[in-house]
């Protein structure tokens, strides 16, 4: 047993430079995903949610454009949007493989529909009583929005973004059929294919607790902000 546990330990050493540089290239591309679900996914919520039937900026063909680019993109098989976008991301970035900035451009569209998907049905939620009591003080839609509407969802959308945060470690997984690297491409590679399972278990185990400190985060900031 001291002995099993010893020959883990020394070839846990011998990948842990590439296991660390795999976690890096994760991160990478779960910056670049969670930058595009804030900057971009919570303003095109937003509009889903003010531009829909009975809100402040109804506006019927919008609505419905936004709600396309949402619905297909999260329909959309990822791994056949990762495969999809190769010529795109080749003609912007220069190369589509190799590379988990390159890896990042599907991340980042999948980041945008489902965040804001997250962020309209986080302002669905509030009640139509706080609209009202904006509206009858006679804030401008600018106001409902960054004083009412953000301000009472709060707690709500820091736990959408931590669902959403949770599926980007979950696609980044995937990025390995394009080269994009990660701690998942890691464990199949350096684990799976050459038959070393422990090594492909510990790859696992580092994604697990990276999920779950996303979790512990999400739902501590998500507490100290609920004032209800």
């Amino acid at each position: 047993m001291v002995e099993n546990v010893r020959l883990y330990l020394e070839r846990v050493a011998e990948y842990l430079p590439r296991m660390l540089e795999s976690l890096g290239e994760t991160g990478i591309m779960l910056f670049f995903a969670m930058l595009a679900a804030i900057l971009l996914g919570i303003p095109v919520g937003t509009l889903l949610y003010l531009t829909s039937s009975g809100r402040p900026m109804e506006h019927r063909l919008l609505n419905r454009i936004l709600n396309a680019f949402v619905n297909i993109i999260r329909s959309f098989p990822f791994l056949l949007l990762v495969v999809a976008m190769q010529p795109f991301i080749r003609e912007v970035y220069g190369r589509a493989t190799g590379d988990p900035v390159a890896a990042s451009f599907p991340m980042v569209v999948i980041a945008i529909a489902l965040y804001a998907r997250f962020v309209e049905q986080s302002l669905n939620d509030i009640p139509r009583e706080i609209i009202e009591t904006a509206q009858s003080m006679g804030a401008t839609t600018w106001q409902l929005v960054w004083k009412f509407l953000y301000v009472e969802a709060r707690s709500s959308l820091i736990v959408g973004f931590t669902t959403a945060a949770i599926s980007f470690v979950s696609y980044s997984t995937i990025m390995g059929v394009v080269g994009g690297g990660g701690i998942g491409d890691f464990a199949i590679r350096y684990g799976y294919q050459r038959y070393e399972t422990d090594i492909m278990y510990t790859a696992i185990v580092l994604i697990i607790l990276l999920v779950e400190l996303f979790q512990w985060l999400g739902l501590k900031l998500a507490k100290r902000l609920d004032k209800r």
